[in-house]
């Protein structure tokens, strides 16, 4: 059952990271739930959440992007259990705890690898969740560099495939940066919001667009692989409208 649990998640995941093939899921069923009342940082969940809060809190804080990607990963990992609300609380409960030191990130990393000794690619996958949260505000620094480094070869990932990953996110981000960046009317127009709406607002609508066009939410509706896609590219004009409008305001 924590295989079919894991794959799924490896499924979330994919959107998120938006490089991986569905079609080798296709046969696992999302209403699978399973019951767990054990300590869940000797869960492959709670141990993929201790290791979000480490990357996550590298650079020294948590920015907006970083926060609505970990609450949706909480929501969409908990979910998948009878028990899901709480799961959700003892996953929170983690991440608050564990992202206030990194000295145990070596053990954590350790109890993962026992867990998924037999399966690299999966240690694979899971390395590239991780790096995409790293990279997720378009700013890799070189703690997150360091720290994700030494999370890889915790997991034993050979560290041709972890740089492998890097550059893949690097290219992504380096094109990203090089296309024409929409203009600050634009990013308000994006967020159906205005000049004269406070920063409370603004955020209030964000979060509501972030809900409505989440690749996630959008597959759990059923929906066909071209809407998610669609979805996937809209999300990113939101983040990029939003980040906009915050820098402009100093924010």
């Amino acid at each position: 059952m924590k295989l079919i649990v894991l794959l799924i998640i490896a499924v979330i995941l994919y959107f998120i990271a938006r490089s991986y093939k569905t079609e080798k899921f296709a046969n696992i069923k999302l209403d699978i739930k399973e019951k767990f009342e054990g300590d869940l940082m000797q869960h492959e969940a709670g141990l993929l959440v201790a290791l979000m809060a480490k990357v996550a809190k590298a650079d020294g804080e948590v920015c907006e992007l970083e926060a609505q990607l970990l609450k949706h990963t909480l929501n969409d990992i908990s979910r998948h259990f009878e028990n899901q609300d709480e799961i959700r609380e003892k996953l929170k409960d983690i991440y608050a705890k564990e992202k206030e030191s990194f000295n145990n990130t070596l053990e954590i990393c350790q109890n993962l690898y026992k867990l998924t000794k037999n399966d690299y690619q999966k240690r694979v996958k899971i390395m590239e969740y991780l790096l995409n949260l790293a990279f997720i505000d378009k700013d890799f620094s070189n703690t997150e560099f360091m720290i994700t480094e030494d999370i890889a070869k915790a997991l034993q990932i050979k560290t041709e495939d972890f740089q492998k990953l890097v550059n893949a996110f690097e290219m992504f981000y380096k094109k990203q940066k090089e296309a024409e960046g929409i203009s600050l009317e634009k990013a308000y127009e994006v967020l159906e919001a205005s000049k004269d709406d406070d920063s409370n607002t603004i955020k209030k609508k964000y979060r509501t667009l972030v809900k409505k066009h989440h690749p996630d939410i959008i597959a759990g509706q059923g929906a066909s692989q071209n809407i998610i896609d669609e979805a996937t590219n809209k999300l990113q004009e939101i983040n990029e409208a939003y980040e906009m409008i915050k820098k402009s305001r100093g924010e």
